[in-house]
């Protein structure tokens, strides 16, 4: 085994495991957004790391940048659609997923008003649109 196949072999090995990844994130992780964040990002390693196995068993540059096109349009594309789907998520008022004051996983809506947060000591509280000063 030469070491341009070995290479090639670990970067498959590496993208399996980051595509094996994003999948375990899809099934176990409990909201929307957590489980968008573990798909675009592991795939999207798991994809180069594959793509680039690919390319150092390519024959010219012509296929090198065909690859490489092909992970651009994958990124982009996957980021938009992440974008888009969290958007809709969103505006659906598609319940996150947080820490509840018990220490267990809950769902918490993504619009409900809250009481004020925690302020450094002295600051004073922004005034409402329109109020005067």
């Amino acid at each position: 085994m030469t070491l341009l196949n070995l290479l090639t072999a670990v970067l498959l090995a590496a993208g399996l495991f980051f595509f094996a990844a994003g999948t375990v994130g899809l099934l176990r992780f409990p909201d929307l957004y957590s489980r968008l964040h573990a798909l675009t990002k592991a795939d999207n390693v798991g994809l180069g790391f594959t793509l680039l196995a690919l390319m150092l068993q390519a024959d010219g540059w012509t296929e090198v940048l065909k690859l490489a096109l092909i992970w651009a349009m994958v990124l982009v594309g996957s980021a938009t659609v992440c974008f888009l789907i969290g958007n809709e998520g969103l505006r659906r008022r598609q319940a996150l997923w947080t820490r509840l004051p018990s220490g267990e996983l809950g769902p918490v809506d993504p619009h409900a008003q809250y009481g004020p947060g925690p302020t450094t000591p002295g600051a004073q509280p922004e005034p409402n649109v329109g109020e005067p000063r």
